[in-house]
């Protein structure tokens, strides 16, 4: 990937340090700040199956890279309007959503947008209307690229944009595929969660053929991982051997403090600032952005 910056290793009396992947661990540096904003990169976190970390790491993402001052856009791109919960929104009480925006053609993207209280973080919002946009589309022309001309209306605005969304390989996650630039594939640390990647994995590649060339794994990252276990450690190793150096150095951690930060609709870098999980993220937009997957 382009714009990648020189990462140290970590040694001990000169032998490297081998991190939670069984890899040498590098120390990723402070990304410069920017000099303008836009236009945005965006990212899509996907994986078909629910349950593996995927909006916990979209909002701390997000709100990590606004830290280093990015402009961030989330896009709740699921029914199920997690995200726009975890991010202070009452889901009900939507007047306009992202499902208005892309079936009605009087709705602008940024009529739709919200302000969040994460500073540098806006929101495109869901909720339950957006379960009939699967159905609706299949009856539009260029049906797949829907969402893509939604956010090209907005792209300038900002460095990175962030679709979260829904466990399924549907209509939906095709069109976010088709308006990412990069995926980033949460993955829970249990070997059950291994054998549906190869679907996904299948789906980006039509994606990539079919519709939208550019498209890259940016990163596969191992969650809910509990480094005492055996289990962790050989289910890490096999991800490891699927996506080699795809797999991002950081690992985040099985922690309660995830669960408290959602019920609090609070990230994890403000909820508990020093805690492991928020120093992970923070980690984790280290190493994107020497990698080139954000600004």
């Amino acid at each position: 990937m382009s714009n990648q910056q020189p990462t140290e290793l970590f040694t001990v009396h000169g032998e490297p340090i081998i991190g939670p992947t069984g890899r040498p661990k590098h120390e990723f540096p402070e990304p410069p700040p920017l000099e303008g904003h836009g236009p945005a990169r965006t990212i899509a976190m996907v994986n078909q199956k629910g349950g593996v970390g995927k909006t916990t790491s979209a909002i701390n993402l997000g709100a990590a890279l606004a830290e280093q001052g990015r402009r961030v856009l989330m896009v709740d791109f699921d029914p199920q309007a997690a995200l726009s919960a975890g991010l202070g929104t009452n889901p009900h009480e939507l007047e306009v959503s992202v499902y208005n925006v892309m079936m009605e053609r009087e709705v602008t993207t940024q009529q739709a947008i919200l302000s969040t209280h994460v500073e540098g973080v806006d929101l495109l919002p869901a909720n339950i209307d957006l379960s009939a946009a699967e159905v609706q589309l299949v009856n539009e022309v260029a049906r797949e690229q829907v969402l893509d001309r939604a956010l090209r209306a907005v792209r300038d605005d900002y460095d990175v944009i962030i679709i979260d969304c829904q466990p399924s390989l549907g209509l939906l996650t095709v069109n976010a595929l088709t308006a990412a630039h990069g995926v980033i594939i949460p993955l829970v640390a249990e070997f059950f969660a291994l054998r549906a990647v190869a679907l996904l994995v299948d789906t980006i590649e039509k994606v990539q053929d079919r519709l939208n060339p550019d498209l890259v794994i940016d990163g596969v990252l191992a969650t809910m991982v509990d480094p005492r276990t055996l289990h962790s450690k050989e289910v890490i190793s096999r991800i490891v051997e699927a996506f080699d150096d795809k797999v991002f150095e950081t690992v985040i951690k099985r922690t309660v403090k995830f669960p408290d930060a959602t019920v609090a609709a609070e990230p994890i870098t403000s909820y508990a600032q020093k805690h492991e999980g928020a120093k992970a993220y923070r980690t984790l937009v280290r190493e994107l952005i020497s990698r080139g997957g954000a600004p």
